[in-house]
This record gives C-alpha cells, sequence and structure tokens, in this order.
C-alpha cells in the first residue's frame, strides 16, 4: 500500500515537472518570436500610410494598439514593451497620421502623448472619439500635467498613463484598460431577451431575460395572456422578477372587484415590503391563483405559466391591448428597461456611496431591490412599476 501511495504520489510530481517544462518552453517560443516580429517590423516602410509609421504585428494580439507621441524614445518604449507581451502596435508621431490611420484600421486603443505640436492630445482624444467612438483613447502624460489629462476624460479618454514609466508598470496598466475595455464593451452589449414558449412547466433558471411567445407586456411589467375564453390572464414579467430576486409572498385581489385602468390590481411582498402593480386591462377579476401563495419559491423558475396572479374578463380588450408590447415591441421594451434599470441603479447606489455595490454587480440587476433600503425601493418602484398608461 505504501509503494502505491509513493506511486502515486511521483506519478503527480513528474507530472507536474513536465507541465511545466512545456510551458515553460512555449513561452519561450513565442517570445522569441515576437521579438523577431518586432525585429522585422521595425524594418518594413509603411510610409505610405504614414510617413513616420512603423508597425509590429502578432498573431492572436491580446489588443490593438495605435501610439503617438512625439518623442521616438516614448514610442520604441511602448513598441519594445507591449509587443513581446502579446500587443500588436502601431506608432506614428502626429495626430493627423494618427487620424488617417482609425479610418482604415481597426484599433482597440489609441495612446495619445497630451502636449504636442499641432494637435495636441486633447485634439487627438475629441477627433478619434467623434470619428471612432469604439475605440478607447489613453492619454500620454508628465507629472505636470497629470490634472490637464484628468480633464481629457470629460472628452471621452478612458484613463492616463503617467511617463517616465517602468515596463512592470505599463504592462500592468495595459492589462487594467483590457478589464475596462471588455467591461465597458459588454454593458453597452444590448442584454439578451430570449423568446420562449409559454408552458406550465417549470424552466431552468436563468440570467437571460425571457418573454413568452404571444405573451403581451405591459409598461408596469405585467404579462397578459388570453385564454381559450378570451379572459386575461395576468401575472409579473420577467424583468420585474428579476429586478426583484426572492419573492416571499403575493397578496391577491378579491374575485368580483370591478378594476380600472392604472389601479393596483395586486401586490408582490418581499419581507414585509410591498411592490404595487397595476392593471393592464380594466374589467371584472373573475379568478386568482390562491394556489401561488402555497407554492411561492415556483416563481423563482419563472413569473410566466402556471404562476399567474389573477383573471380578468376584460371590458374595453381591443382597446386596451393597443397600449400593451408582443414580440419584437417587447423585446425593445425589456432591452430598454434593463439599460435604464442598470444606470438608475448605480446612481442610486453613488449617491450614498454605496462603491462596494456598484463594483460588486458590475452592472447587473438581477436581485437589485434586495440590496435598496425602503426609500431607494419607492424610487424603483415610481420609476419601472408605477407608471400610467
Amino acid at each position: 500500500m505504501e509503494y502505491l501511495l509513493f506511486a502515486i504520489i511521483l506519478f503527480i510530481i513528474i507530472d507536474v515537472v513536465i507541465r511545466q517544462f512545456f510551458k515553460k518552453h512555449y513561452e519561450r517560443k513565442i517570445k522569441k518570436e515576437r521579438e523577431e516580429a518586432l525585429e522585422e517590423g521595425l524594418k518594413l516602410d509603411f510610409s505610405q500610410e504614414a510617413l513616420t509609421l512603423k508597425r509590429v504585428q502578432v498573431e492572436n494580439p491580446l489588443a490593438k494598439i495605435l501610439c503617438v507621441d512625439d518623442e521616438e524614445v516614448i514610442l520604441d518604449s511602448f513598441r519594445k514593451i507591449l509587443v513581446v507581451d502579446g500587443y500588436s502596435v502601431d506608432t506614428v508621431e502626429n495626430g493627423k497620421e494618427a487620424l488617417n490611420l482609425i479610418q482604415n484600421h481597426h484599433y482597440d486603443f489609441v495612446f495619445t502623448d497630451l502636449k504636442m505640436p499641432e494637435m495636441d492630445g486633447i485634439d487627438v482624444t475629441k477627433a478619434v472619439k467623434h470619428v471612432r467612438p469604439d475605440i478607447d483613447v489613453i492619454i500620454i502624460t508628465g507629472y505636470a500635467t497629470v490634472e490637464s489629462a484628468v480633464e481629457t476624460m470629460k472628452f471621452g479618454a478612458m484613463d492616463y498613463v503617467q511617463k517616465p514609466f517602468s515596463e512592470d508598470e505599463l504592462l500592468e496598466f495595459a492589462k487594467k484598460c483590457l478589464v475596462k475595455r471588455k467591461d465597458r464593451i459588454k454593458n453597452e452589449l444590448k442584454p439578451k431577451i430570449q423568446l420562449t414558449q409559454l408552458t406550465d412547466q417549470d424552466q431552468p433558471i436563468s440570467e437571460e431575460f425571457t418573454i413568452p411567445g404571444g405573451v403581451f407586456i405591459s409598461d408596469a411589467h405585467c404579462w397578459l395572456n388570453l385564454t381559450q375564453e378570451g379572459m386575461a390572464r395576468i401575472g409579473i414579467d420577467d424583468f420585474a422578477k428579476k429586478v426583484i430576486g426572492h419573492i416571499d409572498d403575493v397578496e391577491l385581489p378579491n374575485i368580483g372587484r370591478v378594476i380600472k385602468m392604472n389601479q393596483v390590481l395586486f401586490t408582490i411582498k418581499q419581507g414585509n415590503r410591498p411592490i404595487p402593480f397595476k392593471t393592464p386591462v380594466s374589467g371584472k377579476i373573475v379568478k386568482i391563483n390562491s394556489d401561488l401563495s402555497k407554492e411561492i419559491e415556483n416563481m423563482d423558475l419563472t413569473p410566466y405559466g402556471k404562476n399567474w396572479i389573477c383573471t380578468i374578463d376584460a371590458d374595453n380588450l381591443d382597446n386596451d391591448l393597443k397600449n400593451l408590447k408582443i414580440g419584437k415591441s417587447a423585446i425593445s421594451f425589456f432591452q430598454e428597461e434593463i439599460q435604464n434599470c442598470k444606470s438608475h441603479i448605480k446612481e442610486l447606489w453613488r449617491k450614498k456611496d454605496h462603491d462596494k455595490e456598484i463594483a460588486s454587480t458590475n452592472g447587473k440587476i438581477i436581485g437589485a431591490v434586495e440590496k435598496l433600503d425602503d426609500t431607494e425601493l419607492g424610487n424603483i418602484i415610481n420609476k419601472f412599476f408605477d407608471k400610467t398608461v
């Protein structure tokens, strides 16, 4: 038994050593290839594109960078440091050449010196963000002009790097900028809204927002579908459920009540905090889902299907449905509401200096209501659930 244990440990150690050897070998190989690309790139003539252009491209770059500085020694440092670490780098010595290049080439970043003759870094920033707002601009600045570099952020610059810089400082800064860029792109992309089938079967939990095909969505985030009898079956939509998070109970309406548009139809409860929802149609309440309170945990799977809340015999259905959204218009509405909610919650937390919440959520709104105090919850209700048709 001891020999078997020894053999297993020895095998694990040998396996780790071999893996480390091949990893180091691969890293040395890649570094050598990048150094060769750096040497070869500096020999090529790109003057047809830009008189001062020097270009070094690597395979599968971490990012494509254009550096603009009137000091050649700074450009040399950018190329030597960033290329070996896996970035493709173009360098030019003035802003006008940089602007010509961004119109014909893809770049992730433009690094521009703040103090340059003819066209300074502020002008470069303004022009890049106007012509190619998808490119992130980084300011290169000295100690004496840090305040001016910070000012450029109001024109769209992402950040600034201070010279002189060491190799490690520049590499660490570049990595930080990559993370910022990925986060920005992720937040700017439209959230994914999935059209699903309306079913009484429980759906798998997902961070994707869903709208069943054939279901109407109200501005106040109720869903509605028509039964075979032509009645309006109603519940809360997936946007409302995901923003609210955990639901403890639902206060059902009274059967037989005649309700008018913009009146509160039912109330969702999180602890002892009520979240009212307005009716999407006028009419008489003819059914309530009395089983829902007993199985409220099913709402964590889906707010649709068998988790409906009540049924209304609508008295002006044709006209009321004109105020609701379905299909593509419902998807567009969800996308707009999700973006608005992200911005609104960030602003609520920023006002109260909830920096940890802003950093941890990174723009996510799922379960956001659970972290809000009563005043902030009231703000969310007024903006998203208490809308008047």
